[in-house]
């Protein structure tokens, strides 16, 4: 089995740790909260749910209100 050079063997190395870093800078990208901000934005379905959420919060607001004052 020939013996590869200083230079190859440097060259798959570096190969290597490209393809690790690759591999680490996407799954961190996957894991991060961070890259879901505004992947919704415009969607009007989205702007649909969150509307009746905030009537559901108001409606549960009155209901409390109403149950405090009697």
């Amino acid at each position: 089995m020939p013996q590869r050079t200083l230079k190859d063997r440097v060259s798959a190395l570096e190969e290597a740790v490209a393809a690790l870093i690759a591999v680490t800078n996407v799954n961190l990208q996957k894991k991060d909260w961070r890259s879901t901000i505004g992947m919704f934005e415009g969607d009007p379905v989205i702007k649909e749910i969150q509307e009746e959420g905030r009537k559901l919060r108001e409606a549960e607001r009155r209901a409390a209100q109403q149950d405090a004052e009697s």
